[in-house]
């Protein structure tokens, strides 16, 4: 997949990534940009909540149809969000938290 552009929205496919703590994950885009994220403070949930068994988070694929990153558990994550994850991800955060209700 490639770059595409949606009424001034840009979308990206991840095209690497590397475990590099637990539950830490650098992840490398199409347009050379790569950002660190620490996925355990959203394992949450029906389908998130069973990556906190690290063997099970560290399934971890690409794939490469959907240009983003999935677990066995049927998770997976926009590629975008994971792109823009240093502008959004403490959002994404909070409102998992609320959604599940885990205090913040």
């Amino acid at each position: 997949m490639k770059n595409y552009e949606i009424q001034d929205h840009q979308l990206y496919d991840v095209t690497s990534f590397e475990i590099v703590a637990d539950y830490v994950l650098r992840v490398e885009f199409e347009d050379g940009t790569e950002q660190t994220i620490n996925f355990e403070p959203i394992l949450l949930g029906p389908i998130f909540g069973p990556l906190r068994d690290l063997d099970t988070f560290n399934q971890v694929r690409l794939d490469t149809e959907l240009g983003t990153l999935v677990w066995p558990t049927g998770a997976d994550i926009d590629p975008t969000v994971l792109h823009d994850w240093s502008q959004h991800g403490e959002a994404i955060v909070t409102r998992r938290k609320k959604q599940f209700a885990v205090t913040v």
